[in-house]
């Protein structure tokens, strides 16, 4: 695949955009299928709380972060304590801002409409996908149609069935008796284990770990998202001039 592909001119060569396109779809089809049990447990809590089927879909669309709308479906009332799960749902995505300075890098050659378009799609799938793929082409930016395949897919996927779990979830009760809620943790133990390099490189994941764990034992709510992001981007800063010494 040649790098003008991976460039915003790729948009004059079509059938190698849609063939990168299709690539990225692909590769996001594991992923699809993962999403699917999550996201039916999302809207049928949702819609157990009270959202109707137009308002399920506009959160999980607007805020496409499956954390942050679990964290907000935990804490909805009647009437919702707007400011709680705004603060909540910031600390869950803050997790966005380090992602998004790492993602920087390999966007830069956009146009600065497409970049913003490139950052709301951001998810921890596609973030972990496309730069697993930039890598392993040992190239300096994304393959824009090849994330654009991956999006597409965890798009429509996720808001697709969200809707579909807030239409059936009430005629099947609690759907996580059944265990579907397992299915995202399984999607993220394997995309660490395609970003894995090695113990060293590794250390400021397990820091996190550690202190995401700490957290979510001593302190209620959802601190520890935040707490384990930066502590592991305090360990990584600490670690760098050490290991580039």
């Amino acid at each position: 695949m040649s790098s003008s592909v991976s460039t915003s001119s790729g948009l004059r060569d079509k059938p190698a955009y849609v063939a990168e396109m299709g690539r990225g779809l692909r590769a996001a089809l594991p992923v699809m299928l993962g999403f699917v049990p999550f996201a039916l447990v999302l809207g049928a809590q949702a819609a157990q709380k009270g959202l109707s089927l137009f308002e399920v879909p506009m959160m999980t669309g607007l805020n496409f972060g499956g954390g942050s709308e679990f964290a907000a479906i935990h804490l909805w009332t009647s009437p919702p304590h707007i400011a709680l799960i705004v603060a909540m749902s910031f600390l869950v995505n803050s997790r966005h801002i380090l992602m998004g300075a790492a993602f920087a890098p390999y966007i830069r050659r956009l146009p600065r409409r497409r970049a913003f378009a490139a950052l709301f799609f951001m998810c921890d799938e596609s973030w972990a996908m496309s730069l697993a793929d930039a890598r392993s082409r040992a190239a300096t930016h994304i393959s824009v149609p090849y994330y654009a395949g991956v999006c597409s897919g965890l798009y429509l996927t996720w808001i697709s069935m969200t809707t579909l779990g807030a239409a059936v979830g009430p005629t099947i009760g609690n759907v996580e008796q059944y265990g579907f809620d397992m299915a995202f943790t399984a999607v993220f133990l394997v995309l660490l284990r395609g970003m894995w390099k090695g113990m060293r490189a590794s250390r400021p994941w397990f820091v996190s770990l550690v202190v995401a764990a700490a957290t979510h034992l001593a302190v209620p709510g959802a601190w520890y998202v935040a707490a384990g992001a930066c502590a592991g981007l305090i360990a990584a800063l600490l670690w760098e001039p050490r290991d580039a010494a």
